[in-house]
């Protein structure tokens, strides 16, 4: 299985044999180092010297922001997001109040109204909050910043609780982006994962979003789920691209109950086996790109002439915590519950508990409680795995460059590695450039693995999802 021109990023070959021989778990490298590496001994107070240094102009590009709701009305077994069960909707006007007291608090250590090129609302379920209760936010965000008129306002939908009126609210505030929750439309896999939804919602949420005139629709569909087949799989595809989205994301279900407590409730026998979930991405592979969407890399998909395509043929694509981007590279401020953010050369997150985020901000205190500095080689190593994961190629003369380094030797432990994947026919190295192979593009995340040191070197109690 391939697509049509062999020197395109977008080209790649799926190789059943070589994807079984190098099955395992790793990182999805939304963030290098990933958030198991995050430590509490990053204070409130590192993250504050970020945002000072910001203020005397370190980094003036736009910013990007990331807000957190975490309530959802029904529990999906199959989630492994922080969210909070809940239908009083009493509960997101109280956390409203504290995302104004740390928005506030973030922005008076800037100093200014800075410009935002990029907002996602992700969750949870951000469509919990009522249409009042929307615009209170954005309000409170319009407060203290400016909105680019050329910026990526997305948001995450729940079409089970979206109506025409709100989608054409959203898009009165702004948002021109939209990724649309499915799943499976398979009726006996909806009711094994408590998330009934029917074509008809689904529909009218995306039709909705075109007449508000959102640009992108985005479909975020899972395999791996229990009783679901190959048949199934297939019908709830040929549904999903009568949608014509923008862009599809498939993911890998990852089934950890020890990690995530709602996921005990899924019956472990009704899950398909190894070979059945490989049978059944194969096929979606195909019938995917067969539609004529790109592969974009891991999970993602896109038509070609979506921005996310347009960003990966032009070497532009880059990658954040919500996924594939075009504005990667900006600051992001994240707000909220468990949120986590970049600035500068480091990664922080806040209270996963709304008690402890809550208390933070009651002391007039930010509530970070953890995150990361970068040294130097984490950050040569963040833009070598940024590189493989969003272009597939590498210039090694470039790295050698930036960072002053000679790429052989500074990376002698990882050579073995890199010469045994050569020889296994998923890169190209020639000393000057790496080049992921057509074969290699849907296990890149095993690639990006050989330069992970903190995976190497130190122990982790971190359970990854499967690469594939």
């Amino acid at each position: 299985m391939k697509t049509t021109h062999p020197f395109s990023p977008a080209h790649f070959v799926f190789d059943r044999e070589l994807i079984e021989r190098l099955d395992g778990a790793g990182p999805r490298y939304t963030s290098y180092p990933t958030a198991d590496r995050f430590t509490s001994n990053f204070s409130t107070q590192d993250y504050l010297d970020k945002l000072r240094q910001r203020q005397i102009g370190a980094n003036r590009k736009p910013l990007s922001l990331y807000a957190h709701i975490p309530f959802c009305n029904t529990i999906c077994y199959y989630c492994a997001c922080n969210k909070i069960i809940t239908k009083d909707s009493s509960k997101a006007d109280l956390y409203l109040d504290y995302l104004e007291k740390e928005i506030s608090l973030v922005s008076a250590e800037l100093g200014f109204r800075e410009k935002v090129i990029q907002l996602h609302f992700g969750g949870g379920t951000p469509t919990f909050l009522s249409d009042a209760q929307l615009e209170r936010l954005m309000g409170i965000l319009g407060t203290h910043f400016e909105f680019m008129s050329d910026g990526e306002y997305s948001i995450e939908i729940d079409p089970r609780k979206v109506k025409r009126e709100t989608m054409l609210k959203l898009a009165d505030y702004g948002f021109n982006r939209v990724s649309v929750g499915i799943q499976d439309f398979d009726p006996a896999v909806q009711q094994a994962v408590n998330r009934v939804q029917t074509v008809e919602e689904t529909r009218a949420v995306i039709d909705a979003a075109r007449e508000g005139g959102f640009k992108s629709v985005s479909l975020d569909l899972i395999y791996g789920l229990p009783l679901q087949s190959r048949e199934t799989m297939r019908d709830t595809l040929q549904k999903a691209l009568a949608l014509d989205p923008d862009r599809l994301s498939l993911y890998n279900y990852a089934h950890l109950p020890s990690v995530f407590k709602p996921q005990r409730r899924i019956n472990e026998a009704e899950l398909p086996s190894a070979a059945l979930k490989l049978d059944i991405l194969q096929d979606a592979v195909k019938t995917l790109t067969d539609a004529g969407y790109v592969f974009i890399g891991m999970d993602h998909f896109a038509k070609p002439d979506d921005e996310l395509a347009v960003a990966l043929r032009q070497g532009r694509l880059q990658r954040n915590f919500q996924g594939y981007s075009t504005h990667a590279d900006c600051d992001m401020l994240a707000f909220g519950v468990s949120s986590i953010g970049k600035v500068g050369s480091c990664y922080s997150q806040n209270d996963k508990t709304l008690e402890g985020y809550y208390a933070a901000l009651d002391q007039g205190r930010l509530p970070v409680v953890r995150g990361l500095t970068l040294d130097s080689d984490d950050v040569l190593r963040r833009t070598i795995i940024q590189s493989l994961m969003c272009r597939f190629a590498l210039s090694v003369e470039a790295i050698e460059e930036v960072h002053g380094i000679n790429f052989a030797q500074y990376f002698a432990a990882e050579m073995p590695q890199i010469r045994e994947f050569q020889q296994q026919g998923l890169l190209s190295f020639d000393g000057d450039f790496l080049m992921v192979e057509p074969k290699g593009r849907f296990l890149i995340r095993n690639i990006a693995m050989i330069f992970d040191r903190h995976l190497r070197e130190r122990e982790t109690q971190a359970r990854y999802s499967r690469t594939i």
